[in-house]
């Protein structure tokens, strides 16, 4: 794992505006790296503004924001542009990717299909999660990591590693999660924040979901297709898939998991997911998308059945 370069910190020490933002649609660890990250800069005294496109998920209402999130930006007036978890500037919407070249960009990430599209760029696959960047971007700035800072780290880090289940689950990680309770955070507390967030219709969708899950292969395949109906069913949405394809994993001689979630006519969301040496990063680039070797996804323009039936085929090349 590398230390945060020395452009980077020059350019936190001596900025006074900035836009901090992740990718649409934004999980535990892009809502707690960008938590983090305002607190770091609320601490140093410095003037910046979070965007999302999506805005705040109503599952992490409970985190100490530093600032409201907006969904709308003035188009002037940030020295800097700060992305967060974004593999590349579109994740983080179209709007924002377009304002690129009238700003100063840094890039802060750990996907590592990431191709440094900054021109300051912290981008390694050593790290568990970015929260676990901003912390050490907070220790090098000389910041204690106590209170909302370290909650917002803790949540990227438990989220991005499934309550250090995953294999991106490093000593760092743990260590790290050790100080931050050692210094006083309350991980009794916020486990169930995390943890329990649920709601009916989640459940339902869940339940539906898992019935008609497929196994394919000899059970090497396990995949479930999430169409529009079902959300609307269930009065669920997107962030309500999270998960599922986890579940997948825990059955016995699943090599490949994956959820098929219909977002719009003709666009699928594929989530890829494995516990062993299967690279679905590999399977992933196949659609246009990445992530990382475990964990990735991508997008396929086709019906739900059509981008299911390439998914099964790309599947077999992969396992042989």
């Amino acid at each position: 794992m590398t230390l945060p370069p020395s452009e980077l910190l020059r350019a936190v020490r001596t900025g006074d505006n900035f836009l901090v933002t992740s990718h649409v649609k934004p999980d535990g660890d892009a809502i707690g790296s960008m938590a983090a990250l305002g607190h770091v800069l609320h601490r140093l005294g410095k003037n910046f503004f979070l965007f999302n496109e999506s805005g705040l998920p109503e599952a992490y209402s409970w985190v100490d924001m530093p600032a409201v999130m907006q969904t709308r930006i003035p188009e002037s007036g940030w020295d800097w542009i700060i992305f967060l978890d974004s593999s590349n500037a579109l994740r983080a919407g179209e709007y924002i990717a377009g304002l690129m070249d009238h700003k100063a960009v840094i890039n802060i990430d750990h996907h590592p299909d990431n191709p440094g599209f900054g021109r300051i760029n912290w981008v390694d696959p050593g790290f568990s999660s970015v929260g676990e960047m901003i912390a050490l971007l907070a220790r090098e700035m000389e910041l204690d990591l106590t209170g909302s800072l370290a909650q917002g780290i803790y949540l990227a880090i438990v989220s991005d590693t499934g309550f250090f289940s995953f294999g991106n689950t490093t000593p760092g990680a743990l260590e790290l999660s050790a100080r931050l309770i050692r210094s006083g955070l309350d991980n009794r507390a916020i486990n169930p924040l995390i943890t329990n967030q649920w709601s009916r219709g989640r459940m339902h969708l869940h339940g539906s979901a898992m019935q008609q899950a497929e196994f394919i292969d000899r059970g090497r395949i396990a995949l479930i297709c999430i169409s529009r109906d079902m959300l609307r069913q269930t009065g669920t949405g997107p962030e309500d898939c999270q998960g599922l394809v986890n579940m997948l994993l825990k059955v016995q001689g699943v090599k490949v998991a994956a959820t098929l979630r219909e977002d719009e006519s003709r666009q699928v969301k594929l989530s890829l997911r494995s516990a062993g040496p299967e690279d679905v990063r590999a399977i992933a680039r196949e659609f246009g998308g990445g992530g990382h070797y475990n964990a990735s996804g991508g997008i396929v323009r086709a019906s739900l059945q059509e981008a299911r039936e390439m998914l099964i085929n790309t599947c077999r090349r992969h396992l042989g």
